[in-house]
Parts: C-alpha cells; structure tokens; sequence
C-alpha cells in the first residue's frame, strides 16, 4: 500500500506518526551513507599523505558549501509534488518535473562554472602554497560531476514527494561501493592507472555521482509506480513561469541552508585562529553532532511531503497533524542523541584520536553539542513543515536573524572577544540554533492555522 493512500484522520495523530517515520526511515539512512562519503574520502586522502588530506579538506569546503544553494533550491520540488499528488492532480506532475529538470541543469552548469574559477582564489585565500595544486586537482576534478549531482537531486525530490524514499536510501549507499574502490585505485594509482592523489578523489566522485544519477532515470524509467506520470515521454522546452515558481519557492529555501551551512564553517575556521588543538577538538565534536542531524533531517524532508500532501488535499487540520507527527518523533530522536553524546563522550572521542589534549577538549565539547539536540531537531523539523506549505522566504530572513545576527555575534564576542575559546563559540551555536527553533516554529504556528490556510486555499 502506498503511504500517500493513509488515511491519518482515522487514528489523529498516531496514526499519522507511523507513515511518517516510514517515510524518513530511508531518507535517514541515505542521508548517513552521503555522510559517510565523506569520511572515505578523508580516510584515503590521509593514507595517502598529510598534504593530500590537507588538499581534500580545503577542496571539501569550497566544493559543500555552494553545493548547498542549488540543492536547497531542489528543496521546492518535494512540496510541489506532494501538493498536485494531494489534489488529485497527477497529470500535472510530469510536466513540473521536466521543468524542474531544467532548473537543475542550470544551476549545475553554474556550479560547474564557480568549481573552474574557484581555485585561482586560493593563493588570494592564503591557503598554503603546498596544499593549492591538491585542491585545484580535486575540484577540477569533481567539478565533472556536478551537473549529475543537481540532476540526481531533482530525481530524489520527484521521488520522495511521492512517497518513495527507498530509492535514496540504496542509491545513496551503493555511492559508497562505487567511491571505494574507484577512489583507491585513482588516489594510490593502483592497476596500471597513475597516482593522482587528491586529483583522483575527485575524479572518483564525479564517476560516483553520474552513477547515482543514471542509476535513479532508470529507477524512474521503469518503475510501474511513475508510468502513469509519463515522465520522460517527451521533450518540454523550458517554461520560465514554471521555472520562476520553483525558484520563488526554493532559493529562499538554499539560502536558509547556505547560511546555516555557513554558521558552521565560519565558527570551523574563527576556531582556527585559537590553535591546533582547539581546532582538532571543534572538528571531532562538529562530525559526531553532524551524523546526529542526519535523523531529523530526514524526518524534515518526510515532513515536507506529509505537509504538502495534507494541504494538497485541503485536509487543512491534517496539515498541523503532521507536523505534530513529525515533532513527536524528533523530540524522541534528539533526547536519544543528547542522551548519548552526553554519557558517551569520552568513547566516542577515543574512535578519533590518541591525543590526550585534544580528546579532553573535544569530550567537553560534546556536552554543548548534546545540549543544542533539541533547539537543533526542532529548527530543522519546523524549516522542513514550513516547506511544506511553500512558505520560504520569511524563515530565510528569521533564519538570517537567528544564525548571523545572534549566533555568530554571540559566538565569536564570547570565544574570542572574552576568550572564552571554543565553549565560547559553542555556546554562540546553541543560541542561533535556540532562537531559530523558537522563530521557525511560531512561524510555523501561524501559517498553519485552519482559517489561513483556508482562505489561501491548497
């Protein structure tokens, strides 16, 4: 049976929490293989020498944070989907795809073009002279697989509007099976193939990606669950009113998740300037924080679709109920990982280094980090409702408040300003993450009332 024929008003809200953890199940453990992408790479960048590792971690950054515009911007897919599903209106799907495709070609040949030109700005940087022809290669490299990427991404969102997540979650973890053996063989140059280095990372990425995306046409191809939708049936030239509208919807929402993104990065490198072993610590606890919010981020994404759905149907009550749904299952999830990061932190800081400094700092980090779970779960989960209903631009701007006006300012005033060092620019993180969860959530609260949504109509 298909989730999308539940009927959750039958059992109120428990009988909406079960489809959607359904839902989120495989978009969680997709998000936690594309996690875990990462950590291969760093895994054969560093056996493969401490200036390949330094390069891949340079290359990383610049590649991830402008890889977060375009796929938030995809972000608009899932709502409209699940919102002409909810509406009975499927024949209008294929159409929305199509052109959702060319929106996703274009934002890869725009980050096809920032990977080219990125590189000359490294020197400017002040990058390290040994590390920049390293780095160069990676993103060159990777650069090829960008346009695979976005489209992979609009695929995804296709799919997971409709309430099929199965294929992320298998498509996301054979990436792995392809990225090992193909990145050892170009990294190491194994097989009669030279030694690249972190050249070669990159270019066994670019080849893992366009795996991916082939891989979901064919899914979508030959799935009996899409035919009715006539997905690839004919050509559409670009509709730029279509296109505006998804854009109007999702830039908002790849803003929101740049400057989130951003939040991060920014506070990785202010923790450089306070030296190696506050910077190694800032890393061990951010990774450890970051596969936590693997789980509300796929509850988030569930959350969309369930919302979107509910408003679809003009089941205006069943809009709240999901998102009830949704924040039911959070807290759950986000008391578990505040429960583990809070008794666990000596052994989980031992998988990362020997170091006795290093392993000290990053424990008692872990004790913010277990402490910024809930603001962290409910910001996410509210932002995921919130797509639900197409509404984007006013939790950009509260997002902006939130992260740069409060948590930035706050974190950098105490960690470096006082010197307080790193517990300083942690506790900047929980107070932008606390105020956000508290602003998205009230915004949610008042967008999602009955007689608004009534008047607006689905």
């Amino acid at each position: 049976m298909s989730l999308s024929s539940v009927s959750p008003g039958r059992n109120g809200l428990s009988g909406e929490i079960r489809p959607t953890a359904i839902l989120a199940a495989p978009l969680v453990g997709g998000h936690v293989s594309t996690g875990l992408i990462g950590f291969v790479d760093n895994v054969l960048a560093g056996h493969h020498g401490t200036t390949t590792l330094a390069s891949v971690t340079i290359g990383t950054a610049l590649w991830w944070l402008p890889m977060m515009v375009p796929i938030g911007t995809l972000l608009s897919v899932p709502p409209s989907v699940s919102q002409l599903d909810g509406a009975g209106r499927r024949e209008d799907i294929g159409g929305l795809f199509r052109q959702a495709l060319w929106l996703a070609l274009g934002l890869g040949l725009v980050l096809f073009a920032f990977l080219t030109l990125i590189p000359h700005a490294l020197g400017p940087m002040g990058i390290a002279p040994e590390i920049i022809p390293g780095a160069t290669d990676f993103l060159h490299g990777i650069r090829w697989g960008v346009i695979a990427l976005t489209l992979f991404f609009c695929m995804r969102y296709l799919s997971e509007g409709l309430h099929w997540t199965l294929p992320t979650l298998v498509l996301s973890a054979g990436g792995l099976l392809i990225l090992l053996p193909i990145g050892y063989t170009l990294t190491f140059g194994k097989f009669g193939f030279p030694e690249m280095g972190a050249g070669g990372l990159g270019i066994a990425s670019a080849i893992m990606l366009w795996a991916q995306a082939i891989g979901f046409f064919i899914v979508l191809k030959r799935s009996r669950r899409f035919a009715d939708l006539k997905l690839f049936e004919r050509f559409d030239a670009p509709h730029w009113p279509t296109i505006r509208g998804l854009l109007a919807t999702g830039l908002p929402i790849g803003v929101t998740v740049l400057m989130e993104g951003g939040l991060f990065i920014a506070t990785a490198l202010l923790m450089g300037r306070l030296g190696q072993v506050p910077a190694a610590a800032h890393q061990i606890a951010i990774n450890l924080s970051a596969l936590c919010f693997m789980v509300p981020m796929g509850l988030a994404e569930a959350t969309t679709v369930r919302v979107g759905h509910a408003l679809g149907r003009a089941d205006f009550h069943g809009v709240r109920r999901a998102a009830k749904a949704g924040y039911a299952i959070v807290i759950g999830t986000q008391l578990f990982s505040g429960i583990v990061l809070l008794t666990c932190n000596d052994l989980l800081v031992g998988f990362y280094t020997r170091d006795a400094a290093v392993a000290t700092l990053a424990a008692s980090l872990l004790l913010y980090a277990a402490a910024f779970q809930f603001p962290d779960g409910v910001q996410v989960l509210s932002a995921g409702a919130l797509r639900g209903l197409k509404d984007t631009r006013v939790p950009m701007l509260l997002a902006a408040v939130a992260y740069w006006g409060i948590g930035m300012p706050l974190g950098a005033g105490l960690g470096l300003g006082l010197g307080w060092g790193p517990r300083g620019m942690w506790i900047g993180l929980i107070a932008g993450l606390t105020f956000a969860s508290v602003l998205l959530c009230v915004r949610f609260v008042r967008s999602s009332h009955p007689d608004r949504l009534m008047m607006r109509g689905p």
